[in-house]
């Protein structure tokens, strides 16, 4: 058993998408579109999950790999403007035991006919169960997605 403790970190990634800022944030405000990229794409078993996107909406989700070790997401949106940006605080566990909290920021920007998308999590990682390098190469994946998702292939524009 590990000692209670919390590692505090962040991370930014960045990607410029050939998509515009409307069809960036539909992918996250659009069910289906949500469902195929980020619940999904990874092709982990979904036991449940809920997607309630709006300013004090909740998403959550309860996933397996192996049908033995559970993960469980809680998030709230905090603010979300149109095409611009999301802000929503999460937190993760694993069976039992809460891993993680977090505030995660996507910013959507304008840019040439494309958009620069910015994502960046602040956490406290929780008694040695998860780690900033994790989580980052957990989003990395999730924004490959996202980008398959919006139609496009290979690295940032």
């Amino acid at each position: 058993m590990t000692s209670p403790s919390a590692e505090h970190a962040s991370f930014t990634i960045e990607r410029v998408f050939k998509a515009s800022p409307e069809q960036v944030f539909r992918a996250f405000a659009d069910p289906a579109a949500h469902d195929r990229w980020f619940v999904k794409a990874d092709n982990w078993p979904v036991a449940e999950y809920r997607h309630d996107f709006h300013v004090g909406g909740r998403e959550s989700g309860r996933f397996s790999q192996d049908g033995k070790t559970f993960y469980f997401n809680e998030t709230v949106y905090l603010d979300i403007v149109e095409n611009r940006r999301i802000v929503s605080a999460y937190t993760m566990a694993k069976d039992d035991r809460r891993i993680s909290a977090s505030i995660a920021t996507v910013d959507i920007l304008p840019e040439g006919k494309g958009t620069r998308f910015i994502f960046t999590e602040q956490a406290a990682f929780l008694d040695g169960l998860d780690k900033v390098e994790y989580r980052r190469e957990g989003w990395e994946q999730l924004i490959g997605f996202l980008a398959a998702e919006l139609g496009e292939t290979g690295d940032a524009a």
